[in-house]
């Protein structure tokens, strides 16, 4: 497993890095052994008592990451806690990572789907003056392009996806019918999922 350990507005010492490298080749040998590359990023946030958050992110395979996120003002103590988390996600579907992983990479090209993924400008408020930059219109403004694959999965499988990536919303190609799905957290805690098989 590649591994890169980088500080924002801090320095990563030698000592707290073996730690990052031991701890991850831990749980890498501990659930599959076949990670492809991991990034962890330790930073500074707040003032006054600044806190160290931890941000990792583990490719596991093709098209899927784990990833978790932790705030504490120990960094090894908030290493510790995002590590905690991946390896809690890493146990909860350890079968169907396995699974999946073997079943991407067979996959047939036909079955991904290669999309354009924009950032888009906030809406300016209703009482702001427009401003004579930016281009007035139908169209909103896109400050940020990205290529995006959008892969054929079950229900089940997009969820995980859902859960180990951290993202609030996955879109996807519904493997039952082809047609589009998204599957999103909502503010309860639970996993909205937008079917268009009766759109077809």
């Amino acid at each position: 497993m590649e591994l890169s350990v980088h500080g924002k507005q801090m320095d990563v010492g030698n000592s707290l890095r073996e730690h990052v490298e031991g701890k991850l080749e831990d749980l890498n040998s501990k659930y599959f052994n076949h990670a492809a590359f991991a990034t962890v990023t330790f930073s500074k946030e707040g003032h006054g008592k600044p806190q160290t958050k931890v941000h990792i992110s583990i490719q596991i395979g093709k098209n899927l990451l784990v990833v978790a996120d932790a705030m504490d003002s120990d960094p090894y103590a908030s290493f510790e806690q995002a590590a905690t988390k991946v390896g809690k996600q890493m146990r909860r579907y350890k079968k169907k990572i396995r699974d999946h992983h073997e079943r991407v990479d067979t996959l047939p090209e036909e079955e991904i789907i290669n999309a354009n993924d924009y950032v888009l400008a906030a809406a300016p408020e209703q009482n702001d003056e427009p401003d004579g930059d930016v281009p007035q219109g139908d169209d909103p403004v896109v400050i940020a392009e990205m290529k995006k694959e959008i892969m054929t999965l079950s229900v089940s499988d997009a969820v995980m996806h859902l859960d180990l990536s951290g993202e609030q919303a996955l879109l996807f190609r519904n493997a039952k019918h082809g047609g589009c799905s998204m599957v999103y957290r909502r503010k309860d805690g639970n996993i909205g999922w937008v079917d268009a098989e009766s759109l077809k």
